[in-house]
Parts: structure tokens; C-alpha cells; sequence
């Protein structure tokens, strides 16, 4: 067995070496139900989101564990369910943690997304001291555009600053309100931990505004992370083409659906045709065809050599591969060169992560989806 075992990584190792990729995948654990995000415990177990509705504990030896309880009514279907979670900055000492949902209206069949913190009990069986932080208004009737990725803001000097970000998709059919600032469709909003508002927030105090806002137009962000320096990166999906990469500052305007550089799905022009206008931002990237990103993570490890440090990777849906980018220079800049990595594992590449020990994890989404660790190639 051990011998087979060792034939079978040589092979990948070579296999990995002659796509220049030097890496490996090795897959953790699978069987998990449409997996969105991982996360990771102090004592090296996983916490896994699967959009079906469960959160379970993954082993280091790959087991699964029971759903964890406490979880509040979640709305399942179309691209809803249960979606991101991340740790708190300081969970050894609170335990707590965040993740964001498709909540079920208390009447009729609309849903939205939602924000939640709860305190993980001590043996990885139960959520205590449920709080609902934030939910998107209005809910609508759609299974479609929920966004839903959660990142813990810092200073410029490494520090938590309290503060939460997370990213909305716009619904779909509601792809208007995404330049209208009475809704939260399209949106990145900044709470604080509480759920309250900060003070500082762009739109605080302006009439017709909600005061959550952070930044507006944005289609379906499914990608958020930091960098070192404490900037938020997100990337989005755009309609037929014109996924972007985008640096959102406070009170900016990403543009949808008044540009883009994609068209629509039947392929007539998106707003007038036009990639860029006066009061919009600009993407920092962008694809076309559109590779349907979702996950996305900054490499800060030498694990896989100094030349990934300052990478960015972004799981691909659409062509099933992880996209390595390379910047001018680490952490910043326009992207200088792409690299699609994992393509002949054919999955979808749902969240991708650095863990505390410096390798890049990934989740992929299917019903037999897979915890993945790459692995420097011998």
C-alpha cells in the first residue's frame, strides 16, 4: 500500500513539474455536498460550509464530521445556501466565528443574504450565542446572485480594526438597484462586528442612503481578500464575459450595470456598450470569456518557492482551474502574467485559502467535492 502510495505521488510530481506548475494535489477529504469555504481551526481541523446547508468539521486525516448544530433556517436552491465562513481574529479567545446565508423571508418566498456570528462550542458539535449581524433588504424572489464572501478588515499596520466586510451580488433581476443606494443589491458593506454601522462609513448620514455601504455597482462578487498592506481585493462575476478584479474604495461606483466588459447573456450591450465612464471605477483586471471566478487568496509563503510570494489565485467554475496571477510587484500592480494551474483535476474551483502552515488549500463544488491541499512538488 505504502509502496503504490509512493508511485502514485511521483507520478503527479512529475506530472506537476512538466506544467511548470510544482505543485501537487492532495486530496483531503471528499464526499462533502457542494463545498463554498474553509477555514481553519487552531488545532489543525477544517471548518467547511457546504451550500446544502450543513457546517461540518474536517479532520487533518480526512474525516468528516457530524453537522454541527445551531445553524439558523437557511433558504437552499439555485446558487443559495450556506456560504462563507471565516474565523474571528482572535477565536482562540472567543470563539467566534462569521458566515454569511441565504436567509428565508418570515413571509412568503422571498430570501436574501445574511451575516451571522456565533460562538463555536468547544467540542466542534454546536453554535452558541447565534447573532444575526446584518441582512440584505429588500428580499426578493431569486435563487441567483447572492455574492456572500466575508473578510475581517486591518490597519495598515496588521491590526483587526473591528470591523467586517461582505460581498452582495445584486440578484440578478434586480441588476438596477446595484446603482441605487436605498437597497443593498450589489453592494459591499462595512459593519462593525456588532452589526452596528461605523461611523466613518461613506454614506453615513446621506439622505436616501443606506449607511452599511461601502462601495455600489458591483454585479456578483464571490472572491474578497486583503493584502499584507490591509487593502481589500474582490473579484466579481460579469455577465457574457467581463469578470473583474476590482480595489474597492469607499463610496466608489464599480459600474454595473452601466459598463462592462462583457455583454449580456444574449449578447446584445450591457447599459450602452461602453467599457468605462466618467464617475466609475475602473477594474484592476478583467476576463473575457469570463472564467467564473470564485475564492481568492494572496500567497505571503515561500512554500512553493519566493516567486509565488505576492501571487494572487482565483478559483475558476467555468474552466475548472486555479488562476495564478502575477503582479508588477508583490501584493500590487496590474496582473503581468496568468497561469491556469489544477486543470486536469476538472473541478470547480469554489474558495481558495492560505492556511496557518503556508500551504494554499482549495474546496471544490460538486456533490463529491473535495478539501484539497497543494503540496510543493519534490
Amino acid at each position: 500500500m505504502l509502496i503504490r502510495l509512493f508511485c502514485v505521488l511521483i507520478l503527479s510530481a512529475v506530472s506537476a513539474l512538466a506544467l511548470g506548475q510544482n505543485i501537487v494535489p492532495l486530496t483531503i477529504a471528499q464526499r462533502l455536498d457542494h463545498p463554498w469555504a474553509v477555514a481553519f481551526l487552531p488545532n489543525g481541523h477544517f471548518l467547511v460550509t457546504e451550500r446544502a446547508g450543513a457546517l461540518r468539521v474536517v479532520t487533518p486525516e480526512g474525516k468528516l464530521g457530524q453537522p454541527i448544530g445551531g445553524l439558523p433556517a437557511i433558504a437552499v436552491g439555485g446558487q443559495g445556501g450556506l456560504l462563507d465562513v471565516v474565523l474571528d481574529s482572535d477565536f482562540l479567545r472567543n470563539r467566534t466565528i462569521y458566515f454569511c446565508y441565504s436567509e428565508p423571508a418570515s413571509r412568503g418566498n422571498g430570501n436574501s443574504t445574511a451575516l451571522a456570528s456565533a460562538q463555536l462550542s468547544a467540542d466542534l458539535r454546536q453554535l452558541e450565542g447565534l447573532r444575526i449581524l446584518f441582512s440584505q433588504r429588500p428580499k426578493i424572489a431569486s435563487q441567483l446572485h447572492f455574492g456572500c464572501r466575508i473578510v475581517e478588515s486591518k490597519n495598515a499596520q496588521g491590526q483587526a480594526d473591528g470591523k467586517l466586510f461582505l460581498a452582495l451580488g445584486e440578484r440578478y433581476h434586480q441588476r438596477d438597484d446595484a446603482q441605487t443606494l436605498d437597497n443593498h443589491h450589489g453592494k459591499l458593506i462595512r459593519i462593525n462586528k456588532d452589526g452596528t454601522v461605523p461611523a466613518d462609513n461613506p454614506f453615513v448620514g446621506r439622505p436616501a442612503a443606506l449607511p452599511e455601504i461601502w462601495s455600489f455597482g458591483h454585479r456578483n462578487p464571490q472572491g474578497a481578500t486583503l493584502d499584507p498592506q490591509g487593502v481589500l481585493w474582490i473579484h466579481e462575476h460579469g455577465p457574457y464575459g467581463g469578470d473583474e478584479i476590482n480595489l474597492p474604495r469607499a463610496g466608489g461606483n464599480y459600474g454595473w450595470p452601466l459598463v462592462s466588459y462583457g455583454r449580456n447573456y444574449d449578447l446584445t450591450a450591457v447599459g450602452d456598450g461602453k467599457s468605462a465612464q466618467a464617475g466609475t471605477e475602473q477594474p484592476l483586471h478583467h476576463w473575457t470569456p469570463s472564467i467564473a471566478p470564485s475564492g481568492m487568496a494572496f500567497v505571503t509563503s515561500e512554500k512553493y518557492g519566493k516567486a509565488w510570494v505576492g501571487n494572487l489565485l482565483v478559483g475558476s467554475l467555468k474552466f475548472t482551474h486555479l488562476a495564478r496571477l502575477e503582479l508588477e510587484r508583490p501584493f500590487a500592480g496590474k496582473v503581468v502574467k496568468e497561469t491556469r494551474l489544477l486543470e486536469s483535476l476538472g473541478e470547480r474551483i469554489r474558495d481558495v485559502r492560505q492556511g496557518p502552515d503556508g500551504f494554499i488549500y482549495v474546496v471544490t463544488d460538486s456533490a463529491n467535492g473535495k478539501l484539497i491541499r497543494l503540496a510543493p512538488a519534490p
